[in-house]
């Protein structure tokens, strides 16, 4: 444990920047889930509206530094060819 003040108080952020990141990732897991149901069911529509969501969700968190920039543009293109492939 830090006895420094300033080293608790990195600790204190530190905890309250991982609850953010870790909220903004299993929101976009969610999301993605719904696209995965969406597909399945052959709903190409709410798919549409759903990816449109996963890629601004995604972009947000890439520039905030939750989640890296290409890693975000991996997932919105792998999800676009699946939807595409679908249609």
């Amino acid at each position: 444990m830090a006895n420094i003040k300033s080293a608790k108080k990195r600790i204190d952020v530190i905890k309250t920047k991982t609850a953010i990141n870790k909220r903004r990732k299993t929101e976009i897991k969610t999301y993605i889930n719904k696209f995965n149901v969406a597909l399945e069911n052959n709903d190409i529509d709410t798919a549409k509206e759903l990816i449109r969501a996963i890629e601004r969700k995604l972009d947000k968190a890439a520039a905030r530094g939750t989640v890296d920039k290409k890693a975000a543009s991996r997932k919105v293109s792998r999800l676009a060819k699946r939807l595409n492939n679908a249609i």
